[in-house]
């Protein structure tokens, strides 16, 4: 007994020595204790090769930050932190330089504005990063161990950058040339637990050299509560691919006001979108949107799309001597409309395969599903009853309609023969799920994702982009925004089947707003 009382008192000394060994060096690399201005402390998260630190300059009130680290992207990250403890509704203020540029330096290196769950290399994050390219981009990890996804925003380095924190909503915010900080319509809906970290970092990119970035006239200030204020409405087009691997998405435009219902020309090379009662038309990569001809067309809507090869398109809209919705056909490049549908409240929602048969809704006793020939004649009603059958979309094949109806006791979608025939229940889960679009390879299915506790109109409301796969019917999340009618009204697919264009929406204080004039 005494023997085994020595070993196991030896065994103890060696873990106690271990412990004082060791722990020096994991409080070294969590926190360092040098003057960090208004910030608490500074980690290294993840795994570096070379501890980082970071130093405040009282002087300038500058913070220059240096680290190594591979990369903040993918399911775990490796960069320096300079950190306080923060909680409620928030917004990190800073101007941002890389002062080494010469030389090969990582295009990819980025200086991050961030605001994170825990100290942890996987935790769940959302940050405004300054890419060594140039690139501006706001990243976010959802869930603890998630991949990481982000928005691009096609500018420049901005001289300014915010990122503000409202409840579940974070936006980025940028100034160019010393203008009020504006949003760039990047924005996510991510939940942080208080307390939560907020500070600066950087990653080089490279696992063994640093790289050292200089924040400025950095501001930390707590947001004001929006009880009672007066908000404005902005609305942002981006696109996303469908690949977990890949979750870059891309900023397409963005501005004041509403509008909705992105669809992709078959070249690939623009969006069309419905703003102010009109049909706009902007590059994929970015730009200033421009109205396309449609005559007298007006008050059109978010029901329009391509005829399958490109050549037309479907719009519903008013006209002066007839003010109700009722769809049309124009050129794609723009025309004169033909009417298509005599009855009023008509939505255009896909085309048959072959070109030759237009599906809309109209709204009745209920809401139903209807067929007309392209070139006008009698319309056939699909469905019929007193319930709720929207959002026709045909399969590339015509084999089926896909729809979402309530037949089943809640918004689930459905499945059909182009006459109607054979309806069959696609989805049933714990959502409300809506606007069923297949792709053009008849492979996936997007469509918008409620909660089932969501009521009244489907108006900026907290949904999931979600995509199915027809084929196992396994399902993902592309994204999560605020969003709901407008967001992705009509097809929306890229030609390739690759991405999804949508428009999501931001309410800002009346203050932000009036900033970004």
């Amino acid at each position: 007994m005494k023997q085994l009382g020595c070993i196991r008192s030896a065994a103890a000394f060696v873990v106690l020595c271990s412990l004082v060994c060791v722990l020096p060096r994991r409080l070294a690399s969590e926190t360092h204790p040098d003057s960090v201005g208004i910030f608490e402390g500074q980690s290294d998260i993840g795994s570096l090769a070379v501890p980082g630190m970071a130093a405040y300059d009282a002087a300038s009130g500058s913070y220059s930050v240096t680290s190594t680290g591979v990369n903040i992207w993918a399911t775990a990250d490796a960069f320096h932190y300079l950190w306080k403890k923060a909680s409620g509704d928030i917004s990190l203020t800073a101007d941002i330089n890389f002062p080494v540029t010469s030389g090969n330096r990582p295009i990819h290196r980025k200086a991050v504005l961030m605001f994170r769950q825990s100290l942890d290399a996987d935790a769940s994050y959302v940050d405004a990063a300054q890419h060594g390219s140039g690139m501006t981009a706001l990243q976010y990890r959802r869930i603890k161990g998630g991949i990481t996804q982000g928005i691009e925003v096609n500018i420049p380095s901005p001289q300014r950058v915010r990122l503000e924190r409202r409840g579940d909503t974070l936006t980025l915010f940028v100034s160019m040339n010393g203008e009020p900080l504006h949003q760039m319509g990047a924005s996510t809906q991510l939940h942080l637990e208080g307390p939560f970290y907020v500070g600066l970092g950087v990653c080089a990119h490279n696992a063994t050299a640093t790289e050292t970035a200089v924040f400025s006239k950095v501001e930390l200030k707590p947001l004001p509560p929006l009880t009672n204020a007066q908000t404005t409405l902005y609305s942002s087009l981006q696109t996303v691919p469908i690949d977990a691997a890949s979750r870059r998405g891309m900023m397409v435009y963005t501005a004041e006001g509403q509008f909705q219902a992105p669809n992709w020309t078959k070249d690939g090379n623009n969006l069309i979108f419905n703003q102010n009662g009109k049909i706009m038309t902007v590059p994929i990569a970015g730009g200033i949107p421009n109205p396309l001809e449609i005559g007298n067309a007006m008050r059109c809507n978010g029901s329009h799309g391509f005829s399958p090869d490109g050549k037309w398109l479907a719009i519903s809209c008013a006209m002066p001597d007839k003010p109700e919705s009722r769809v049309y056909i124009v050129p794609a490049d723009g025309g004169t409309p033909r009417l298509v549908t005599e009855h009023p409240n008509s939505y255009w929602h896909s085309w048959s395969p072959d070109g030759k048969t237009i599906f809309f809704a109209r709204p009745g006793n209920g809401f139903n599903i209807y067929s007309i020939p392209v070139e006008g004649g009698e319309e056939k009603a699909i469905t019929s009853g007193n319930g709720t059958n929207d959002d026709p979309d045909c399969s590339p094949d015509g084999k089926y309609i896909y729809f979402h109806s309530d037949r089943s006791g809640s918004i689930q979608i459905w499945r059909m023969h182009p006459d109607g025939s054979d309806p069959e229940q696609v989805t049933s889960d714990d959502f409300m799920n809506r606007t069923p679009h297949v792709s053009p390879d008849g492979k996936s299915l997007v469509m918008l994702s409620y909660r089932k506790d969501v009521t009244g109109r489907l108006v900026n409301k907290n949904v999931m982009l979600r995509v199915m796969s027809l084929t196992d019917n396994r399902i993902w999340v592309v994204d999560e925004i605020v969003g709901g009618t407008g967001t992705i009204n009509v097809p929306s697919w890229s030609p390739d089947s690759q991405r999804i264009a949508f428009v999501s929406y931001q309410d800002l204080p009346a203050e932000d707003s009036e900033a970004g004039r």
